[in-house]
């Protein structure tokens, strides 16, 4: 529930703040006096989109704060999903809007989203206004009505979930179909591309190969004739370089043997013979191994040619992508082979997932036909006594022609106010007055079955007065043994039923004029409400009375 209201700078608002109490609450005040401005702020809290003019004038900012009780709403995992703060007996919800525009929302000093503010706010408060009584007329508004009252939220979010796979199944099915006509369309010339590929069988890495051979071979000549100067240089008797070496390390080892100290010296020559020697040979075997092959060559261009035109006509530049596509198109070939049997297999799965959600659907529809003769029993007796003593109410189930994600059947409620008139869907033969009563009673029965923190009822009375009047306050009253109630009301019957009263008014400063809201005692309530029985002026018969309505 909400416990305080903190609105800065908002409208004609300067400073405000409002301690709310469990229980039914009443706020009054004459037209123009500023109940809805505060009620937009609490709505733009709550979530709602802001307005920049909303910014009170000469200010920069506007900050609307609410305080909330939510330890009985079972609201953690809201709070653990989006990485917030919980502290369920102090819950902050903040709105600041710059005049330049920009808006910013917080959660337990946390900056969030609008959407997450507006999800946690639509658990929190419902704002019942007169626009809202249009809903009545509307099928889902109806649906859920009857649901909250089967207490079909498992099953029905169980539903959701196997209609969610069953959509799936049937996507992949048409995206399958698809391309198996795409497929087959293009069957031939993707068997005419695999066949190209696996014909050449293309080995990974051999473009690299055949590039370095033919390097290679193209200046066979060249390479030939410089390996075999070094080797002369290598292997000349006379001036060769391993005679050398060889003649040098002769004269150092017969040296050592008259001059230790040169050991060193010759162990290094030694090592540099060996690998001179080593060298020596490597060059004549690369000598032996380096071929004039023309007829090669030509083998080896042939083959990257038909390996560059390959990748010229898939606009690709290696043998490794070459193989990707030929796998693909293998893989293609494979599906279209293959795909009667997929789809087959997958109409079973579908078939399957169906008959889980006709069963689901069945459970739903038995439920919600047991809510609705309840519903339509209990609406009767609680909407009778306001006015409408030939009311007759149905609730009317059409089965759809498939299931949708809210199951196998609309539903359409049915009314009628009058003797001898046929049911009628509500909202095409009930009058302003007999909706907004309707949506009370509703609103109460809901109220016995959900467990909503607070719920706000704007003006939802008017165009009602006496009798009926004292009895919707009545209703508001009860409800509010299950809830936080407030009621914004012109009417004297309701407002004496509150447990608390707030009178809304305006007041003038030097400088402007500004909204301000009072708790209000057991004698200023008596003087608002004799003002509501007669005007501004207090007479004793409407102080009189205004003391018999709150002793009711």
């Amino acid at each position: 529930m909400i416990r305080k209201l903190s609105i800065r700078n908002y409208a004609l608002i300067d400073a405000l703040d409002i301690d709310f109490y469990s229980g039914f609450s009443v706020v009054t005040g004459e037209t123009g006096a500023g109940k809805s401005i505060i009620l937009g702020a609490l709505s733009l809290l709550l979530g709602q989109r802001a307005d920049s003019k909303a910014v009170k004038s000469g200010a920069t900012k506007a900050v609307i704060e609410g305080f909330f009780d939510i330890s009985a709403y079972s609201l953690r995992s809201f709070f653990e999903y989006n990485d917030l703060e919980y502290d369920p007996e102090n819950c902050i919800l903040r709105r600041e809007m710059q005049a330049s525009g920009k808006s910013r929302a917080f959660i337990n000093d946390t900056p969030v989203s609008l959407a997450q503010l507006k999800e946690l706010g639509d658990q929190l408060v419902d704002i019942h206004s007169q626009h809202q009584n249009l809903l009545l007329g509307d099928g889902r508004f109806q649906m859920k009505v009857i649901d909250v009252l089967a207490h079909n939220d498992q099953i029905l979010s169980d539903y959701r979930k196997e209609y969610k796979k069953y959509k799936l199944l049937i996507k992949d099915l048409e995206r399958l179909k698809i391309e198996n006509e795409n497929n087959r369309q293009e069957e031939d010339y993707i068997r005419f591309q695999l066949e190209q590929l696996q014909e050449i069988a293309l080995v990974d890495g051999e473009q690299e190969t055949l590039e370095q051979e033919q390097e290679m071979l193209t200046h066979a000549e060249e390479i030939k004739s410089e390996l075999y100067t070094l080797s002369g240089y290598f292997e000349s008797e006379n001036i060769g370089g391993l005679s050398l070496m060889k003649n040098i390390l002769s004269g150092v080892r017969s040296l050592h043997r008259i001059y230790p100290s040169v050991e060193s010296l010759q162990n290094r020559l030694e090592t540099l013979y060996i690998e001179f020697k080593d060298i020596a040979e490597d060059i004549e075997t690369r000598l032996e191994s380096v071929s004039i092959d023309p007829e090669r060559l030509a083998q080896v261009e042939e083959r990257l040619d038909t390996i560059y035109r390959l990748q010229q006509k898939h606009r690709v530049r290696s043998v490794a992508e070459l193989l990707e596509i030929q796998q693909k198109l293998a893989t293609k070939l494979e599906m279209i082979d293959t795909s009667d049997e997929a789809i087959n297999l997958l109409e079973q799965k579908i078939a399957g997932q169906k008959d889980v959600l006709c069963r689901m659907a069945d459970e739903l529809s038995q439920k919600r036909a047991d809510a609705a003769l309840c519903f339509s029993k209990m609406l009767v007796s609680a909407a009778t006594p306001l006015g409408m003593p030939n009311l007759r109410f149905e609730v009317f189930f059409r089965t759809k022609e498939d299931l949708d994600e809210n199951g196998a059947e609309q539903v359409q409620f049915l009314f009628s106010a009058n003797k001898n008139q046929s049911l009628q869907p509500v909202a095409e033969v009930a009058s302003g007055g007999e909706i907004s009563r309707l949506m009370l009673c509703i609103k109460s029965l809901i109220a016995g079955a959900v467990a909503l923190p607070t719920i706000i009822f704007d003006e939802v009375d008017t165009g009602v007065s006496g009798e009926i009047a004292d009895k919707m306050g009545v209703i508001m009253k009860n409800m509010a043994c299950y809830m936080q109630v407030i009621s914004i009301t012109h009417l004297p019957q309701v407002a004496s039923k509150g447990s608390f009263h707030y009178r809304v008014y305006k007041s003038d400063t030097d400088l402007d004029t500004v909204t301000r809201i009072d708790c209000l005692s057991e004698n200023e309530r008596i003087e608002e409400i004799a003002r509501m029985l007669s005007g501004s002026e207090l007479t004793d018969a409407a102080l009189s009375n205004a003391r018999e309505l709150l002793r009711k």
